[in-house]
């Protein structure tokens, strides 16, 4: 089949240069962007007398038509053709004659790429941006039923300190509020329409580009068309970004594996969101949590692929850009994917309360609270931190925890221990003295809670 190209070639090309050339069975998924856009172009040309305002109406009225019969499935794609674009504009010509190959006046596939893959992400990244505020939400939920859950804390995986599991919720909320953030910040760049910057040099055309851009429903126009048909920074953003969300998932992800193992048994996942095994009867797998983790590595690859696509890439279009939609596509695609199975999964989830404060009491988190004491009874503080690390010591010889020892073994240490030092060690009173900003104390986490709640 000749191309729409045809004239300085033959638009006869061998069929495996097509098929290595052809874009439209990935690229066919922006349709609605496409046809919408050429809506509004058929709007722009008809308004400034490029064309007849009777030929703009018969151009939107068979766009209009074509949209519907392939929401429909009474048309389907023609993956012969070229893209996504070659394809619309053949049918439109199949069905109008001359006046369907009036469309693409004062434009170029190079800005019409542009156009379309902005327009597609922009919606990508509301429905993600919606996606992680219901994921905030559902963990913020089990952070307030949780609040006062008494778990230890961990430095380099050892018990380090009492906190809350709500506490430690809130971490996750805290990463998701600043994802929501990043996003937010890269639909603003992405929002201007590069429409009518043509194949690099604009046209001699009469357009009217923010008549387009503000039907399309762009904040504006690009300024420099070489600009308009090379960036990509949009595309490199928001795969950053799905990147750096899919980080904050994997984090919660292998917490959820590990918080699930019998090792630590803090967590129940529902058997919604876990498997078993062909051959070991009493296995429940936290393989969903283990997918979200695995799948980060594809998303990182598509950021390294894109850059690397950009890499010393001279202006203005060229055809290495055609590989920014796949990396792209599978970017939001995967996290779409780990949203949609990772929202339920925490709305479902139940944290086992008592095994979390079983482990609490033996770690020694509150040693630092037992140092902390002699400090605040006039003992400097290194010094206090010997004398605790040496009863810490001698309980692990003898088999026990702080609040085994007696007063009297507690002062064979230092006679500055007194009655109110098993209050002071108290795990509960460990947890609600620490309310300074941001802290695990039941009155702090209640205002990470309402801060959470406030920003969705």
């Amino acid at each position: 089949m000749s191309k729409l190209w045809a004239g300085r070639t033959s638009g006869v090309t061998d069929k495996v240069a097509d098929d290595f050339n052809s874009s439209i069975h990935f690229d066919h998924r922006m349709y609605q962007e496409d046809i919408k856009g050429s809506m509004a172009h058929a709007m722009m040309l008809g308004a400034q007398g490029i064309i007849l305002k009777e030929e703009a109406d018969t151009l939107i009225q068979g766009l209009e038509e074509i949209l519907a019969d392939l929401n429909s499935g009474a048309l389907s794609f023609d993956f012969s053709c070229e893209d996504i674009h070659m394809f619309v504009e053949k049918v439109l010509t199949e069905r109008l004659g001359d006046v369907g190959k009036k469309l693409h006046t004062a434009r170029s596939r190079n800005d019409q790429v542009a156009l379309d893959l902005r327009m597609y992400l922009k919606n990508q990244v509301n429905q993600i941006v919606t996606k992680i505020k219901a994921l905030t939400e559902a963990i913020v939920n089990k952070a307030e039923e949780y609040k006062t859950a008494i778990m230890p804390g961990y430095t380099h995986l050892q018990r380090a300190q009492p906190v809350t599991f709500g506490h430690q919720l809130l971490a996750y909320c805290m990463m998701l509020l600043r994802d929501i953030d990043r996003f937010t910040d890269c639909y603003k760049r992405m929002n201007v329409s590069p429409i009518g910057s043509c194949a690099l040099a604009g046209t001699t055309y009469p357009t009217n580009r923010e008549l387009e851009a503000n039907a399309l429903g762009f904040d504006g126009v690009t300024q420099n068309s070489m600009d308009g048909v090379s960036d990509r920074d949009f595309v490199v953003e928001t795969v950053s970004c799905c990147s750096l969300t899919m980080a904050h998932l994997s984090r919660f992800a292998e917490e959820l594996i590990l918080w699930t193992s019998w090792e630590f048994s803090f967590v129940e996942l529902s058997d919604a969101y876990t498997t078993g095994s062909s051959i070991m009867p009493q296995k429940k797998n936290s393989d969903m949590a283990e997918l979200i983790r695995g799948k980060t590595g594809r998303v990182y690859g598509d950021l390294m692929a894109i850059l690397t696509v950009l890499k010393g890439l001279p202006l203005a279009y060229n055809k290495d850009m055609q590989e920014d939609k796949e990396c792209v596509f599978d970017a939001v695609d995967t996290l779409n994917a780990c949203l949609d199975v990772c929202i339920p999964m925490v709305a479902t989830m139940r944290a086992k309360t008592e095994n979390m404060a079983a482990a609490a009491k033996k770690g020694f988190i509150n040693a630092t609270d037992l140092a902390d004491y002699l400090t605040k009874k006039g003992i400097p503080f290194r010094t206090a931190y010997k004398i605790t690390g040496s009863i810490v010591g001698d309980c692990i010889k003898q088999g026990k925890i702080l609040e085994d020892l007696t007063l009297a073994e507690y002062k064979a240490y230092d006679p500055t221990f007194e009655e109110d030092l098993f209050t002071a060690i108290d795990m509960v009173t460990c947890v609600n003295k620490r309310e300074s900003v941001g802290g695990p104390a039941a009155s702090q986490v209640e205002k990470q809670i309402a801060y959470v709640r406030s920003k969705l």
